[in-house]
This record gives C-alpha cells, sequence and structure tokens, in this order.
C-alpha cells in the first residue's frame, strides 16, 4: 500500500510531531484537532491516525485508519465501517500498565490499607495478619495481549487466574479459559473480576444483574470499557454485597458527571481513565512501525478484525 499524505489528529499534536519527526518519514503530514478535520483533509489524505474523532468522519475517503489507543470502539461500535479501509490499533505498554495498575488495589484490598489508615486516624492499635494473593482467585475478562500480561503478573503472586473469552480457547499462563457463554462455571470461585474487553455487540452491558448475582462479595475492576458495565445493576450489586467495592476507570459518559451516584459510593473507587495512557513516544512508534508494514505489505499483528470489533 503506497502512503504518501498523513492526517495526525489528536489533542496532543505538539507532542507527537517531535517523536515522528525522528523518523524523518518521507511523507506529507498534517497535524491538526480532531475536530478540525475537514472533508477537505480526508479527500487529501491517503491515511488517518487518531483516537476519539467526530461520529460523522467519513473513514471511507482514506486507505487506511490507525488508533492511537489500543481500543476501537470509537470507529466501529454502533457504526458502518467500510471494509476496503484498513483498521490498526496502537499496541504497546498497555498490558504492563493494566496488570500494575488492577494489582495495585488488589494489595491495597489484601493488604488492608484502608483499616490501617483508619486505625491511624483513630489512634487504635489492631492487629490482625493481612491475607496473602495466592490465597486468592482472579477472573480476567479478555484474555488477548493486555489480559495475558494481567494473568501473568498474578499468577506470579501464586493467584489462581481464570480467564474469559468470546472463544475459549485455553491459553496460558491461564489456569483456565472459558467462553462468555459458560462464565459462570469460574465466576462463583472469584475474589475478583477484572474486566479489560474491548467494547463491541456482544460485551456491551456484559456485567449486569444476571452476571452480578453469581458472584459473591467480590472485588470489581473495570480497565476495559464502561458501556461494558450496567451501571444501575453495579450499584444494586454493591448493596447487595455481591459486589465489595469497585475500583472504575471508564465510564458510559467521560468525564464522569458531577452528579453521578458513583462519585460518592463509600465502596468505589474512581479513576480518570489512567489505566492504560498511551505515551506519545509510544504511539509514534507504533504508528511508524505500522506504517512501514503496511507499505511493504508485511503481516500487522496490530490489524483490527473487522467483524470482531478488535
Amino acid at each position: 500500500m503506497n502512503i504518501q499524505k498523513i492526517i495526525i489528529a489528536s489533542p496532543l499534536i505538539k507532542e507527537l510531531e517531535k517523536p515522528i519527526a525522528h523518523y524523518k518519514l518521507d511523507k506529507e503530514i498534517r497535524y491538526i484537532t480532531e475536530d478540525a478535520i475537514t472533508e477537505e483533509d480526508l479527500e487529501w489524505a491517503d491515511a488517518l491516525c487518531g483516537f476519539q474523532l467526530r461520529k460523522d468522519t467519513d473513514y471511507g475517503k482514506v486507505k487506511w485508519v490507525h488508533s492511537l489507543g489500543a481500543g476501537v470502539d470509537g470507529f466501529l461500535y454502533d457504526q458502518n465501517w467500510n471494509e476496503n479501509v484498513l483498521l490498526t490499533r496502537t499496541v504497546c505498554s498497555f498490558g504492563q500498565r493494566i496488570g500494575e495498575y488492577c494489582l495495585s488495589y488488589m494489595l491495597r484490598d489484601t493488604q488492608a490499607h484502608q483499616t490501617f489508615a483508619a486505625q491511624q486516624e483513630e489512634k487504635v492499635w489492631k492487629e490482625f495478619s493481612p491475607i496473602l494473593l495466592s490465597e486468592k482467585t482472579a477472573v480476567i475478562y479478555g484474555t488477548g495481549e493486555i489480559g495475558s500480561r494481567l494473568a501473568e503478573i498474578l499468577s506470579g503472586f501464586g493467584m489462581k487466574v481464570y480467564g474469559i473469552s468470546l472463544s475459549g480457547k485455553q491459553k496460558a499462563p491461564f489456569n483456565q479459559v472459558a467462553a462468555i457463554d459458560s462464565q459462570f462455571s469460574f465466576i462463583k470461585e472469584a475474589d475478583y473480576v477484572i474486566n479489560t474487553l474491548p467494547l463491541t455487540e456482544k460485551t456491551a452491558d456484559l456485567f449486569d444483574k444476571r452476571l452480578f448475582d453469581q458472584t459473591d462479595n467480590i472485588g470489581f475492576i473495570n480497565a476495559g470499557r464502561g458501556k461494558s458495565v450496567a451501571e444501575a445493576d453495579l450499584l444494586a450489586a454493591l448493596e447487595k454485597e455481591k459486589v465489595r467495592f469497585a475500583v472504575l476507570d471508564v465510564f458510559h459518559e467521560e468525564p464522569l458527571p458531577v452528579s453521578h451516584p458513583f462519585w460518592e459510593h463509600p465502596a468505589i473507587t474512581i479513576t480518570p481513565h489512567i489505566s492504560a495512557v498511551t505515551t506519545a513516544k509510544e504511539a509514534a512508534d507504533c504508528f511508524v512501525d505500522t506504517l512501514k508494514r503496511v507499505e511493504a505489505g508485511q503481516d500487522l499483528e496490530n490489524k483490527v478484525d473487522i467483524q470482531k470489533g478488535y
């Protein structure tokens, strides 16, 4: 594929321009903000690189679209995609970042950070032993690059780790993997349930009353997509103690509205979509590597399967 004219669309164009310039690409590149793309720009370009673009963006005018993030639901979810247009996504340190994000909150739980902080506040000396992660079981939804790296990290602490995927294909380092259709065979054993799945028609509202009714006092972490969680059902599960605590990094609407009940719920921890931030250098490196492979006609590990949505 011959790519000569490229649009880089992002609010971080200044941060991206320097690492991309380092490669001295013999290309025409337009750096513009996402809301400033015009029909003329799209007519001009061979390729478009961005993440959160307007819903009315006509991707069919270019040959190739590259997502600056791991997720591509902004391009595919509830939209029609021209399958003649190649779609790729950024693959970098997301698995390690999300792994450390989840691990931090699980250790906070097993090491009783909040309890000891409360005791310090009240000047209370009360001894009890923290729990080892090796005594716990995690169920990870998503067994791709991110979920697998998370499973490696947790397995390193001796945890039993189950995976849930659309196919149910067995995969190391999970102890066992089940398809979504048979997820409840594992969910009853879970101490922690973690979502790393992309948003597709099959994963929207996956974490709902039916699922939470199968759990017992779990810790729930969502580092996947906000629309995979039925928010009212999660709140109900917290009240019923089906869910003991929830750590939420993604939401139906972002930024999370100030009126949302999640903000004030004592068992919910909110982070502003930072569990897998893409650095400008990582984004630039992946984009340029993908560009070279696209032009050389090489296999692309980060090519998106349009039918699957990831």
